[in-house]
């Protein structure tokens, strides 16, 4: 047994690549809605203009679709996985691109550098994110997943729905 099998790891992954799942449906059947969404081990939120009947037709889509073999579906594109990932290579490459400097003129001197680095950083780690969310941040296996319910949530002017699992 991993870490990442502990239950409530394991139950959160799930419930991630069943949040990007329902993503990419509802992208498929709405190009043009900007949508967002965050996992917990009890389920997942889904932000942005859509109605509770079509977010439930979504995740049951997106649901039978992991279960009938889709895995593909739990790494998302836009994932902030993808962003911390490169996030975190750009920023120790900068740190270290600046290591050393006393000064601001240093520092200025350096700062070609720096941003090479950091350019050369989010070009490297685009294939990683990817990786990192397949492997360790979701699970495109649900394992028994169920959905319980789909409620919209009072959050101000804009559209909040939370999706509420089992299993």
């Amino acid at each position: 047994m991993t870490l990442l099998d502990l239950p409530l790891l394991s139950r959160l992954r799930r419930n991630h690549g069943l949040e990007h799942a329902t993503l990419t449906v509802l992208a498929q059947r709405f190009p043009s809605r900007r949508l967002a969404g965050i996992s917990f081990p009890g389920g997942f939120y889904i932000l942005g203009e859509v109605a509770a009947d079509e977010l439930r037709e979504a995740v049951a889509a997106a649901l039978a679709r992991l279960n009938n073999g889709e895995r593909r579906l739990a790494v998302h594109p836009h994932c902030g996985t993808n962003y911390a990932v490169s996030g975190l290579a750009a920023g120790l490459l900068a740190w270290l691109g600046m290591a050393g400097t006393r000064t601001r003129r240093e520092r200025l001197e350096r700062l070609p550098l720096v941003v090479t680095l950091v350019t050369l950083a989010f070009i490297l780690t685009q294939p990683l994110g990817p990786l990192v969310q397949q492997r360790i941040m979701t699970d495109g296996d649900p394992q028994g997943l169920t959905i319980v319910d789909v409620s919209p949530v009072p959050f101000g002017r804009l559209t909040l729905h939370r999706v509420t699992t089992r299993g």
